[in-house]
């Protein structure tokens, strides 16, 4: 379903970034709509696909989840059998939180949150378990500047 994207539905698809639990009266005052009208646009953007529902944002750190790795990998192996395989085995681990195919020096890259260097390498030991891989880089955050920005809009 293809669906036009207007400056209105821009307005409503930045205040859910910001905060998805506004009530649908409260966000139809933040963009100048009724309440019925923001509902129709909000039920258009979610069935052409452009509004994929709300989650709540998890403050990590209160939760212990303190280390957060990107991994990158290397392959020689570029089959669509291995492929599927890889990306299968990858989503098994929920540590895992972005799964990138990505150009340039390496093939892959992984943002792990776990709570420590021994859980993460627990991680590390069973990414490894049933794909062949050429070489596996970890880079430690120190520091989360910015997470899980809203979208430019």
């Amino acid at each position: 379903m293809s669906h036009q994207v207007d400056h209105i539905d821009l307005k409503l698809l930045r205040e859910m970034q910001l905060d998805a639990s506004l009530s649908q009266r409260d966000l139809a005052e933040r963009v100048g709509l009724s309440q019925n009208a923001c509902w129709r646009r909000l039920k258009a953007l979610t069935e052409a696909g452009v509004l994929q529902g709300s989650r709540a944002r998890v403050a990590r750190e209160k939760l212990g989840l303190t280390l957060v790795v990107f991994v990158m990998l290397r392959t020689r192996h570029h089959s669509a059998e291995w492929l599927q395989a890889f990306r299968r085995h990858v989503l098994t681990i929920p540590e895992v939180v972005d799964f990138h195919r990505i150009g340039g020096d390496y093939d892959y890259q992984l943002k792990v949150v776990t709570q420590d260097m021994t859980s993460y390498d627990k991680v590390y030991q069973r990414l490894i378990e049933k794909v062949e891989l050429d070489s596996v880089t970890s880079y430690f955050a120190m520091e989360a500047i910015a997470e899980g920005r809203p979208l430019p809009l």
